[in-house]
């Protein structure tokens, strides 16, 4: 089926759903597993709770098409969960195998529980596994700071964690909130580097319709001030907009809220908006929100700005119950902090060799001179500033912003490039022309004049006030800066047309000489550019040009073209769309010989969300204003992943103007603390040094001052050696000891080297997709080492994975691989979570799952007594009586007659081992796996056969008393361990807001009795939040305490039975002859400890699982050797097998799957003669690559003696 068959989802779509499930004769939970979602999706459909996703819908509407053209059988329905009437092991065994394995890769993480790393294009660094792995996934709900410094991979670790809960069934609704200049960056790293499909909300999206709704509102990115603004937060509180379980909030020190000095607390619309989400409560019906999010990510790596109460809302964010006041953050434990919060510096993280992530930075400052005489530069320079410091006396003495931003435009473009402040001039030109127009005709009066310039006041100067993360392309691909600066150049201080007459002779005078000295090729800057362009030291290395202005990256090109670099060079804007930034990214990324471009012309729209660590030598063409600017450019370069050491950052700074000496004085003042502290710590803080003080301040200062040295030793004072000491020790005292990573380095490399062998890609995914294939009418068209596809072999065999495929590029589908590619790009990475291999896994369950409940036989040569195998999927709940938040009644949101649906605290596949006197066992779910399937065996030749249903009832007693109670009681335990903590925070918490709502009521009715009657509106509400807190503190320790028992089993849901027997094949059970394999493992161990080596056996589950492995690894030995010489350690898979004389031998799957995923380091160790007195060893190394069968029987993989010998080593 083509995407074009995808029909919208009708109105009915409820009731349309469930005359399809009825139509095939399915239960919720049956259809459920078709469809490749939870039996509590299924439910909500039908109720019209929520509406499926793309996904969901399209294998719907696959299965309608699969009804049309009578392809897929209606199965028996079960009537309860335990009993179905088709238990009569008829199914084929490597059908049943197949639907098993299906359910098992579903479930990857239970098996490898760093599974998302392993099925995503990136190697988790150690701190960022610890952040996962150790922190974030252990607490639910999540709420959470992750502050780690700035190039940490902050983007990663959410993608992480996002993956490994999408997979764990535990979150199914995602919203990201980062900047708008950061939006295009999340989307691309979620999509390239861990394919989850991202839709980008815009402010356009919320005209028409709510984004919020539907099948592709799911997975959800949008910029906090588009989610902030009025008609997009509606539809977020629309009752129709399914509450979200997971938001993330990028760049969080940005939403921002402060206490004043008269106790009133200054939120921004950015906090009002995070307040709302977090159930943080609302200010007014504006931020009203009929919902909270269960799990709260914030990321920042500036948590605290220098100011205590800031740093303080965010917290309350987080902890709004715990946390309501100041004062019960001053006393929350740093043991409770360290919960929810974790801050690692670029100095702490490491390699897993200990080798620091971050190279050196070497920051050189080179100034140049201006040119001298009539038309030169310094001309243009005085004339300018001339004109620039008689409009900056004046405004400040007419107190007009507006005209002193007109003047900052000017002072920066100055400092810029002749050709920027050339189009300045013409602009400010045109609007003075206009003005004059307009006032002569009369459609100006002068007091419009002056109102005008009243409106204008209020701009701000957003070079200052903003950081590149804040910048986005509009709609109408526009630049933010650029807009800024027309406005700004609009400001004048002239009272009338005369005065406006004057300033345009001069403005036109000025434009005159910068036109001459740009037509005339004269540039002093750029020349001292060339040097660097043309120095030996930097001969063929990748370059980025960084500056604040569009008209000079435009200079800068025009300019490099006419040096014979033309197609060499790469451009960033401000108003380029995210999609052609990172088109020009690739284009820079590539080398010179695939006609990749040398150089990067970028203003500060790639200083943040465009990570360029393939560069390490950036200049620096003007230095922002903005020190966070300036510290977003470095962190492009200086960042994980930079290979080259040092990382060099050059500035060009006109050493004797008055604004270049400022910037020189700021510069060399960074570079002598560096020094000192022998650290390049400062340029990391250097934002925080500067926090509410304004280099724009000391510069406009040079112009107004008579002498600018005053505000050069103003500036010294700011920046000193202690400052970033104290800053440093500040950030200790509030975030805690570091130094973490390093000393948790051995334990992780020891965690790593276990993981390798739990591993379930490629060979697991492989061996399912050789034999799914043909059960689904397709076959492999090329080479499954590398790339393949799969070709159709009936009528519309293929048409239900054509859409998966749509989020790939076109040359894409056409390659599949099973093997991690370097670059999404590359291929179509089948694995759990990749769509294409979902759609496949679903197919074959929706087509087949039926077999897999009907059962089927397989053989166990280790088996005295038949016995019965099941499979099924557990889970445990938590009973959804209220909302995650306090202050939302989510149940008076909830449809009429609609139940609370409880919510998945975690759910697992178990395998349940059952023997014919109904005795229940749990057994290892990949068990099935080392089974021989049968089909020469009678299910009536088996009295157990007959008993299965009556016994499978007794299987999920078990399940539910002893399995997943066991689950119930883990959970339980988990809430009382700290229950009685919580409850203290939480009461105390009400006391301290009530001790506040006291005194907030003291001052206010002091205010009113002193006759400022103003205040009792809000004396009302503090009264009446008074009234109310004691009711709420009972109604929520009450709720807190009533919410262990609130944990309840879930579902029992089978999905394979087998019946076992044992094997009565002679020549399989001389394969499993114990006495022969007993030997083998003797010689095998004898061997590997004549190297010194270090031999574990795991060939039985309790070994495997002491050993840190899975119940049945794939392999019966660990040998680790010593190093030799200078090199590592070696660390050997053995899989041993023994003969008693002669003859082949046999590998399972999971041997197979394993020799494919280790290759090099699995061994094949074949003992022959076992019976004799003189057993010989023949010893393989890659016996997947090497000898590879071409056909299998059953679930073994048969290899000859004549083939053993010929790749033996």
């Amino acid at each position: 089926m083509s995407s074009t068959d995808l029909r919208p989802i009708p109105s009915d779509y409820s009731q349309w759903i469930k005359e399809i499930r009825e139509i095939v004769g399915m239960t919720q939970a049956q259809f459920a597993r078709v469809v490749g979602v939870s039996y509590a999706s299924v439910n909500r459909w039908e109720n019209g709770q929520s509406r499926p996703n793309n996904l969901a819908w399209q294998r719907i509407i696959d299965l309608e098409l699969s009804l049309q053209e009578n392809s897929i059988e209606e199965p028996n329905p079960i009537t309860n969960a335990g009993e179905s009437p088709s238990l009569d092991f008829s199914a084929s065994p490597e059908v049943v195998s197949v639907i098993a394995e299906a359910h098992r890769l579903a479930y990857g993480h239970l098996f490898n529980p760093t599974f998302a790393s392993e099925t995503s294009l990136i190697d988790p660094l150690p701190h960022q596994r610890l952040a996962v792995y150790e922190h974030m996934l252990q607490q639910s709900p999540l709420r959470f700071l992750l502050a780690d410094d700035a190039g940490a991979g902050k983007t990663i670790m959410t993608g992480l964690y996002v993956r490994e809960m999408l997979a764990r069934r535990l979150i199914r609704r995602v919203l990201i909130v980062p900047p708008a200049g950061l939006v295009g960056n999340w989307e691309r790293e979620m999509r390239t580097l861990f394919r989850l499909q991202f839709g980008v909300v815009t402010g356009s999206d919320a005209r028409t319709a709510n984004p919020f709704v539907g099948p592709e509102s799911d997975l959800v990115i949008v910029s906090v001030d588009t989610l902030a603004g009025e008609r997009m937060f509606a539809h977020l509180a629309d009752t129709a907009t399914e509450p979200y379980d997971l938001v993330v909030f990028d760049e969080a020190h940005k939403l921002s809220a402060d206490r004043q000095p008269d106790f009133r607390v200054r939120k921004t619309e950015r906090y009002r908006l995070a307040e709302a989400v977090a159930g943080a409560g609302a200010d007014g019906t504006r931020w009203a929100l009929p919902w909270a999010s269960q799990h709260l990510l914030l990321l920042t790596a500036t948590p605290h700005m220098g100011k205590d109460h800031p740093y303080y809302y965010l917290w309350r964010l987080l902890l709004p119950e715990t946390l309501p006041t100041y004062e019960a953050f001053e006393q929350f434990p740093a043991e409770s902090r360290r919960r929810h919060f974790i801050r690692r510096t670029k100095e702490e993280l490491v390699y897993f060799d200990g080798s620091p992530i971050y190279p050196a930075r070497e920051c050189d400052t080179l100034s140049y001179e201006l040119t001298q005489g009539a038309g030169s530069e310094q001309e243009l320079y005085d004339a300018t500033t001339d004109y620039m410091r008689g409009h900056y006396n004046r405004a400040r003495v007419l107190n007009r912003s507006a005209a002193r931003l007109a003047m900052s435009v000017f002072q920066r473009r100055l400092a810029s490039s002749t050709y920027a402040l050339m189009r300045s001039f013409e602009r400010r030109s045109e609007k003075l022309e206009d003005m004059i127009e307009r006032i002569r005709d009369g459609r100006l009066t002068e007091e419009e004049l002056a109102r005008q310039q009243q409106r204008l006041q209020s701009i701000d100067d957003i070079f200052e006030t903003t950081t590149a993360d804040e910048q986005m392309a509009g709609e109408d691909e526009s630049d933010t800066l650029e807009e800024f600066e027309d406005q700004a150049l609009g400001g004048v201080v002239a009272h009338s047309l005369a005065e406006l007459e004057v300033e345009r002779i001069k403005v036109n005078s000025l434009l005159e000489k910068a036109r001459n000295l740009f037509e005339g090729r004269e540039e002093s800057k750029f020349e001292k550019l060339r040097e660097v362009l043309e120095a030996p030291e930097y001969a063929g290395a990748k370059l980025i040009i960084f500056t604040e202005h569009r008209d000079t990256a435009d200079f800068l090109v025009h300019r490099f073209e006419g040096l014979g670099f033309t197609g060499q060079i790469a451009t960033i804007h401000g108003g380029m769309p995210y999609q052609e930034r990172e088109r020009q990214v690739e284009f820079f990324r590539k080398p010179e010989s695939e006609q990749g471009a040398n150089y990067l012309v970028a203003t500060d729209a790639a200083g943040e969300g465009i990570n360029l660590q393939f560069c390490w030598l950036m200049v620096n063409y003007d230095i922002p204003w903005n020190p966070a600017r300036l510290e977003q450019r470095m962190g492009r370069i200086h960042r994980y992943g930079q290979a080259h050491d040092p990382v060099v950052v050059v500035n060009l700074v006109a050493g004797a103007t008055r604004e270049g000496r400022v910037l020189k004085t700021l510069l060399d003042k960074l570079e002598a603390i560096r020094r000192q502290l022998r650290s390049d710590k400062v340029f990391d803080v250097v934002g925080r040094l500067f926090q509410g003080v304004s280099i724009k301040d000391y510069i406009e200062q040079t112009l107004t001052d008579e002498e600018p040295s005053q505000a050069l030793s103003r500036l010294e004072g700011t920046l000193t050696e202690s400052q970033v000491r104290a800053i440093q020790e500040k950030e200790r005292s509030l975030f805690g000891p570091d130094g973490d990573v390093a000393r948790e380095l051995d334990r992780l490399n020891e965690s790593v080297g276990q993981e390798v062998y739990r591993r379930l890609l490629p060979g697991y995914v492989r061996s399912f997709i050789e034999k799914s294939a043909s059960l689904l009418d397709l076959k492999i068209d090329g080479d499954l080492d590398s790339t393949f596809r799969l070709v159709p072999t009936a009528r519309l065999a293929l048409d239900p994975f054509l859409s998966a495929l749509e989020s790939h590029q076109q040359g894409e589908r056409g390659r599949l691989t099973v093997y991690r590619p370097k670059r999404a790009s590359d291929a179509v990475w089948m694995h759990p979570g990749e769509e294409a291999f979902d759609r496949l896994s679903a197919s074959v369950v929706g087509r087949y799952g039926d077999d897999g409940l009907r059962g089927s036989i397989f053989t166990d040569p280790y088996a005295a007594q038949p016995y019965l195998f099941h499979i099924a999927l557990v889970s445990v709940v938590q009973a959804s009586e209220r909302s995650a938040a306090p202050g939302v009644d989510s149940l008076s949101q909830m449809p009429e007659g609609a139940v609370p649906e409880p919510r998945l605290l975690a759910s697992r596949l178990v395998g349940l081992r059952q023997n014919g006197d109904g005795t229940v066992e749990e057994a290892p779910v990949e068990h099935l796996v080392l089974l021989r399937g049968t089909a020469d065996f009678a299910p009536g030749s088996e009295p157990l056969a007959g008993t299965a249903r009556a016994l499978v009832k007794e299987t999920e007693r078990f399940a539910n008393d002893v399995v997943v109670g066991r689950m119930v009681q883990t959970h339980r335990q988990q809430l009382l361990d700290d229950l009685d903590e919580r409850l203290v925070f939480v009461a105390r918490g009400f006391d301290y807001q009530a001790a506040e709502l006291a005194a907030a009521r003291a001052r206010l009715t002091e205010r009113d009795r002193a006759g400022d009657h103003r205040v009792r509106d809000e004396l009302a509400r503090v009264r009446e939040r008074q009234r109310s807190l004691s009711a709420a503190r009972t109604n929520r320790l009450d709720e807190m305490r009533a919410e262990p028992d609130g944990i309840k089993p879930g579902e029992v849901e089978f999905l394979v039975h087998a019946l076992v027997v044992p094997s009565q094949d002679p020549e399989e059970m001389e394969h499993y002859d114990a006495d022969v394999e007993a030997i083998a493992v003797e010689v095998a161990t004898a061997y590997e400890e004549s190297f010194n080596a270090h031999v574990k056996d795991v060939s039985r589950p309790e070994l495997a699982r002491r050993a840190g492995l899975t119940d049945w690894p794939g392999f019966d030995l660990l040998s680790r050797r010593p190093p030799t010489g200078d090199g590592p350690r070696e660390e050997l898979a053995i899989e041993v097998k023994g003969r008693r004389g002669h003859g082949n031998i046999e590998l399972k799957d999971n041997e197979w799957a394993s020799a494919c995923n280790l290759r090099g380091k699995y061994w094949l160790y074949v003992v022959f003669d076992c019976a004799t007195s003189h057993p010989r060893l023949v010893r393989v190394r890659d016996p997947f690559g090497k000898l590879l069968a071409k056909t299998r029987e059953s679930t073994a993989l048969t290899i000859t003696e004549s083939q053993i010998l010929e790749a033996a080593e």
